[in-house]
């Protein structure tokens, strides 16, 4: 044989074998994401394609559940840890403040490695959007992340250490990314999120192994004058009005997003318009496609299949980004594949996974912009007055934090029940004194969506919320447990008959699935805001979730003031759980002198400039150092906090960014008068507080 063509053959023998082993390794991770799985690992944010947020591991169970103890805990420090876990061959991970991943074992809670991308330095303006990371997935030996700033990045499980890394977005555009990638058949895709300026959503797949680029899909249309990517883009051009591609659009994928192997189909999510307001947005007509919709798309090519529009004409921030998941429900009896979505807007929608056919939908929460949704067309039947025209302001439930947030529900196929965190806040919304005509995205990547929201109707502090369990079939609650606020913790199922979620107020529950019973209850010692999972290694079964407070929470400091949360000192930590576990938290102290805020010999009342302040306030620091100046969720209380004491240390900090490594984004535009009423401000609601001798 030619010495080239025995070249030629071992070349062609070696391909072969990589290609073997490629293929093996995939149908190795595709196993492991199939509803059908056995559950030893869970690989992805809702464990499986399917999203379920469910466990078919039953050794923990209604029987047993009593003997669940704390195997390990593992200090997190300062970083956002409202996180997804995943779990894979006995090791966990997780990604806490931007997008730091890091690995544990999962028996003894021993660190293994970390990987920090250095994303708070690296998102520049867009620092001021958005809180850190919301999950990770794993793909053939590789966890992938997203980064704040944009980076799609896979990591080698093994050590951690950077395998390939992707830029998904145009770092000038207002976007950001806090959603967990997802993987699917060799494919890793991710959208981006924004409420903060003048953006056009879509998603984005990528080579598993390589990072390279395979195909993007757009949620809303761009401007006619470029023509459109493909026909659905044509098609959703024909429900807009006016020049929308100024404004951007909106409609990112920044949560949801769910696959079904058998018919290689995508479902998405999509979210809200920007602005919020369709007067502004779209000339105040048109269906507005794809926001506010279930995108269903070919796997292999990105092609648009089907869509149903959750709200047409969208204008309360009511998006449909929260989890879509798959099912077999019996449908006049007969089984039948489903996509359900129990989405911000207060109606639990259940649809035909192959057609997007509308089977039923139903109110979960208190809802009044609409009174039904028409099965005959699939549109809701709004109540005109929730649209507020000429300048009405109308109280509207649910508020735009909606019925159900970002947290996950959970699907157990066991009990055919959802278990949704329910929200229940009204709103009051007007778009008086806006200018729609004229208007125009902000640059400062502040909130400012052409409309005027404010707080709950009843209660303008609090809310409430609730754990429901929902029969998807007969669309109505099988059970409830009421919670005292709107700040509601994701939830998982098991096929122990379990469902697990945490409270604000630091506990740790399973509730029985049948009937909502307390089985079992863990003192956390923080607040439990973050989806658990379960796994199992060597054999038991492990049951782990993260505390401490993140995300939007941060803005929501009025409602659960009463916990005594303080951002800075709060228990993040790692928990995790297995029968007869015998480990136990640190006494929890409470030091009164950190809920106090400093000494401030020099303020003197300045009820103007303190007034100027709060605005300030309002524009550039509320979603993360909270409502009113309370602080509850990652960010510092800035009541209590000495930095706004002295000017040079304020701008420092402030305007100079001293503390961005930290997450502190850089406002260089705000002036010295702005700083010294921003300082004002703060300083009288510290007074405010010293002088009310509470803690709140």
């Amino acid at each position: 044989m030619p010495m080239i063509s025995r070249y030629a053959a071992l070349a062609a023998t070696c391909v072969f074998v990589l290609n073997t082993a490629l293929a093996v390794a995939e149908d190795s991770s595709t196993a492991r994401y199939r509803d059908s799985s056995p559950g030893s690992d869970w690989p992805g944010y809702g464990r499986t394609y399917g999203e379920g947020h469910y466990s078919p591991l039953d050794e923990i169970d209604t029987g047993n559940v009593g003997r669940l103890g704390l195997a390990w805990s593992l200090e997190l420090g300062q970083d956002n840890s409202v996180t997804q876990p995943i779990a894979v061959d006995g090791v966990l991970y997780f990604a806490t403040g931007y997008s730091i991943v890091q690995a544990v074992d999962a028996k003894t809670g021993k660190r293994l490695w970390s990987y920090d991308p250095n994303a708070a330095e690296a998102a520049g303006i867009n620092l001021r959007l958005g809180w850190g990371s919301r999950g990770i997935s794993w793909w053939n030996g590789k966890i992938y992340t997203a980064t704040h700033d944009g980076r799609l990045i896979a990591i080698d499980a093994r050590d951690g250490k950077p395998v390939w890394t992707a830029q998904t977005l145009d770092r000038r555009d207002a976007l950001y990314i806090s959603a967990a990638p997802r993987v699917f058949d060799g494919k890793v895709i991710i959208g981006n999120a924004s409420d903060y300026g003048a953006v056009r959503g879509y998603v984005t797949a990528y080579d598993a192994e390589t990072g390279q680029q395979l195909w993007r899909f757009h949620t809303v249309p761009g401007d006619p004058a470029d023509g459109f990517e493909n026909d659905a883009m044509a098609m959703a051009a024909k429900t807009w009005f006016g020049e929308w591609w100024k404004h951007g659009g909106g409609g990112t994928v920044w949560n949801s997003i769910a696959y079904d192997p058998d018919t290689d189909t995508l479902f998405l999510g999509t979210g809200n318009g920007y602005p919020w307001n369709r007067r502004a947005r779209s000339a105040g007509q048109g269906d507005n496609l794809f926001l506010c919709s279930i995108v269903a798309l070919s796997g292999a090519t990105g092609d648009y299949k089907w869509h149903y529009q959750i709200n047409p004409g969208e204008t309360w921030d009511y998006n449909a980004a929260m989890d879509v998941q798959l099912a077999e429900l019996p449908i006049d009896g007969k089984p039948r594949k489903v996509v359900m979505n129990a989405p911000k807007n207060g109606f639990f929608y259940v649809l035909d996974r192959e057609t997007g056919q509308l089977i039923s939908a139903e109110p979960f929460a208190k809802v009044n912009w609409a009174s039904r949704i028409d099965l005959a067309t699939g549109r809701p039947v709004e109540n005109p007055a929730a649209r507020y025209p000429d300048g009405t302001t109308a109280e509207v439930w649910p508020s735009s934090q909606g019925a159900h947030g970002w947290l996950p529900m959970a699907y157990s196929p066991k009990r055919q029940r959802v278990f949704i965190p329910v929200m229940e806040q009204g709103m009051t919304i007007t778009d008086a004194g806006v200018d729609v005509a004229n208007w125009r995205a902000p640059l400062d990547r502040t909130v400012f969506s052409a409309v005027h929201t404010g707080a709950d109707i009843d209660d303008p502090l609090h809310g409430t919320g609730a754990l429901v369990a929902w029969d998807p079939v007969a669309q109505k609650a099988v059970w409830r447990v009421p919670h005292p606020t709107h700040v509601n913790g994701g939830v998982m199922a098991t096929a122990g008959d379990l469902v697990f979620q945490g409270t604000v107020a630091g506990d740790f529950t399973a509730y029985a699935a049948d009937d909502g019973r307390v089985l079992w209850s863990f003192p956390a010692q923080a607040p439990v805001h973050a989806p658990p999972l379960s796994y199992a290694a060597d054999g038991r079964q492990y049951v782990t979730v993260l505390t401490g407070l993140g995300t939007s929470a941060g803005s929501a400091g009025p409602a659960i003031a009463r916990y005594d949360i303080n951002p800075r000192t709060q228990a993040r930590r790692v928990l995790t759980f297995v029968l007869d576990g015998r480990a136990q938290l640190p006494p929890r102290t409470l030091n009164p002198d950190t809920l106090r805020p400093p000494t401030d010999p020099g303020f003197a009342p300045d009820v103007e400039l303190a007034r100027i302040g709060a605005a300030v306030y309002l524009k550039h620091c509320t979603w993360c150092h909270g409502a009113a100046a309370i602080g509850a969720g990652h960010s510092p209380d800035l009541r209590r906090s000495a930095v706004p004491l002295g000017a040079e240390a304020f701008a420092r900090v402030v305007r100079d960014g001293e503390l961005v490594a930290n997450g502190m984004p850089r406002f260089e535009e705000l002036t010295d008068e702005a700083l010294a009423a921003l300082r004002q401000y703060l300083r009288t609601e510290a007074a405010a507080l010293r002088a009310s001798g509470t803690r709140r």
